[in-house]
């Protein structure tokens, strides 16, 4: 194991942020590049290798995070990312990205700062790039079966590459213009730079996956063509469906969902517009929801040049501790402080919003809201408490409902759903129609990356196993299972 007083000699240290005054002047990561080495191996001491190490069983994938701690420990950086790899397809994403249930449920959490788990996961992965250790790993051989997947999110990569490397020929189809999905252009660049996605991309194509870019299974090729061209399909379209706020005013101009706003971001970062069609600049700013959407909007909105961001979220403020109800090792729901929140604005909590008010020429201008309560485990709002803020750009990031019925997926499949509007899957992942499997948010329903990852394996298990009558590959989670929650 790692030092066996680690715990008790070193506390918790994380990365280091660039100052806020900097960063909010550029796009690049919010970390001091090469912060993480000097510290990393003296983190990675803190692991105690626990006789039951409950990390596992907060991280879907099932992580051998005392593994890849002892060898980060020892500074072994081949046989860390070996390990690190043999359960998650990308570990600089869900370094970057995942909120970490992992240290949620770290045995060290029960009484102090838990484990920089996820510090250590990107330090290995990052150092493994740096010393071209991470290779393609074509197949020894060819099965001559061929799968479409529809989607490059995080799911559908990690099924693509599963696949491909047990032999099959796989094709990856994106109805954007790049590949990535939500990682592409629903995280802003600041979270996780996109060279991150490109590197990751030319490896999977030098190992023999296909992609076709700008290509939307429903309009552009009929479902059921895709499925009689194809000896297996895996559907990993998201749950792409943004929540709205059916409220008075909500058509007038300047009010956008978080989807719409994010990705022209993006596409600045990626040279497609000299300057973003929505933009924050000069704008006094409302984000509606308090999630890591909401977040990315937010620091977005800084970086645009907002004259005041306000952040709204209609539940209660949480606790900066573990509640009563909320006991180790579950995800707690705690006050969260990201790198965006750092960089200012506004937060309120327990309000909602009752309309919208424009000016003459349909803009909006001011958003109304009234505070709200919990009475007898209802919502309810407090009279009295109504007022109004400025609000010249307003965006929507109270998360998704499902997966794109309109494009006509799901009708020229003859996909059944589930009862919240999921494509409905059995144990192997596989839908209602013979050879067409589901993984990620389109059958999970909104979560989180490493969900997404851990569904795309697991799926491609199924798939394989279709093709071929067996399957050695690796299904970390079942359909029907759950995040580690009260």
């Amino acid at each position: 194991m790692a030092d066996p007083k680690g715990f008790l000699n070193h506390g918790r240290e994380v990365a280091q942020t660039r100052p806020v005054g900097e960063r909010v002047q550029d796009w690049n990561e919010v970390y001091v590049p090469g912060s993480l080495l000097p510290i990393i191996s003296e983190q990675a001491s803190r692991c105690m290798d626990c006789g039951i190490p409950f990390c596992h069983n907060g991280c879907p994938l099932g992580n051998l995070i005392p593994e890849w701690n002892d060898y980060a420990y020892r500074e072994d950086w081949q046989a860390a990312q070996e390990r690190l790899h043999a359960t998650n397809n990308f570990p600089e994403f869900t370094g970057r990205l995942c909120p970490a249930p992992c240290e949620a449920a770290c045995v060290l959490g029960i009484n102090q700062p838990a484990v920089t788990i996820k510090n250590v996961e990107v330090s290995i992965i990052d150092k493994a790039w740096e010393t071209g250790d991470v290779a393609p790993q074509a197949p020894e051989r060819l099965s001559n079966k061929t799968v479409a997947v529809i989607g490059s999110g995080p799911a559908g990569l990690a099924a693509a590459q599963q696949l491909t490397r047990a032999g099959h020929t796989v094709a990856v189809y994106e109805r954007a213009d790049r590949i990535g999905g939500l990682l592409r252009y629903g995280i802003p660049e600041f979270k996780m730079e996109k060279r991150h996605i490109n590197r990751r991309i030319e490896q999977m194509r030098a190992e023999g996956t296909k992609f076709r870019t700008g290509v939307e299974i429903g309009r552009d090729i009929d479902a059921a063509k895709l499925r009689k061209r194809y000896d297996a399909v895996v559907i990993a379209a998201g749950s792409t469906i943004s929540r709205d706020l059916p409220v008075p005013g909500r058509d007038l101009n300047g009010i956008h969902f978080a989807m719409e706003y994010l990705p022209l971001a993006n596409k600045v970062q990626e040279g497609d517009f000299v300057a973003p069609p929505i933009t924050a600049e000069g704008k006094h700013v409302v984000v509606i929801g308090g999630g890591d959407t909401g977040a990315d909007c937010v620091g977005t909105a800084h970086r645009q040049g907002a004259a005041s961001v306000t952040q709204l979220e209609i539940m209660p403020k949480p606790g900066e501790e573990r509640a009563a109800g909320q006991p180790w090792p579950t995800f707690p729901m705690l006050y969260k402080v990201t790198s965006a929140h750092e960089e200012g604005g506004e937060r309120v909590y327990s309000v909602s919003t009752t309309h919208f008010e424009g000016d003459e020429d349909g803009n909006v201008q001011f958003l109304h809201l009234i505070e709200v309560e919990f009475v007898d485990g209802k919502l309810t709002q407090k009279p009295g408490t109504e007022r109004r803020i400025p609000a010249q750009l307003v965006t929507l990031a109270m998360g998704f409902t499902g997966t794109d019925r309109e494009n006509g997926l799901v009708d020229q499949f003859a996909l059944e759903l589930d009862e919240r509007g999921n494509v409905a899957r059995d144990a192997d992942f596989q839908t209602n129609v013979p050879g067409v499997f589901v993984a990620g948010d389109a059958g999970r329903g909104q979560s989180l990356i490493v969900w997404a990852i851990a569904e795309g394996r697991s799926a491609a298990r199924g798939v394989d196993r279709f093709l071929t009558g067996a399957s050695d590959l690796p299904a970390p989670i079942r359909p029907t299972d759950r995040a580690l929650t009260v």
